[in-house]
């Protein structure tokens, strides 16, 4: 079968199969900033945004992609940058493995909270899991950040 969607901006058609999932297919396009850490929708290491909603690649059937828009760090680029240099400066990352969902998620994020409150950043961030750090350095960096970006402290 043929699916035809918007890949970071560019027009995309692939041929898959019934039961290839979007993670598979992304990666079989070259972007390998999604990762999969579980199959099992648990860890956030594959999330992308699909049509302003993050979604975790591993559960979607790539034939869900027909008409959609996808964006993962390869397309965010210039939107990840700067939390990206946040979280080096927090020292928030240690292998780096998870950073690419985090990443995703938190651009989502400010994308799509007006109010970003400590409660909204765990509650939306809940899904991303790391088993190097506990946590404080990315929060760290990621206050910094939404201060940077909203002038607001939470």
């Amino acid at each position: 079968m043929v699916v035809t969607f918007k890949l970071n901006g560019k027009k995309t058609e692939a041929i898959i199969e019934a039961d290839t999932t979007l993670y598979q297919l992304l990666r079989k396009l070259g972007c390998y900033s999604v990762k999969c850490g579980c199959e099992t929708t648990n860890c956030g290491l594959c999330t992308v945004i699909m049509n302003n909603k993050s979604v975790l690649s591993c559960a979607v059937l790539a034939a869900e992609a027909e008409g959609a828009t996808i964006e993962t760090l390869e397309g965010l680029e210039s939107e990840a940058l700067e939390f990206g240099l946040c979280l080096a400066d927090e020292g928030a990352e240690q292998c780096g493995f998870c950073n690419t969902g985090f990443i995703v998620n938190v651009v989502m994020m400010m994308r799509e909270l007006d109010n970003i409150t400590k409660e909204s950043v765990k509650e939306y961030l809940a899904g991303n899991l790391c088993r190097c750090t506990g946590y404080q350095g990315q929060l760290r960096a990621l206050e910094k950040f939404i201060e940077r970006k909203r002038g607001v402290r939470i």
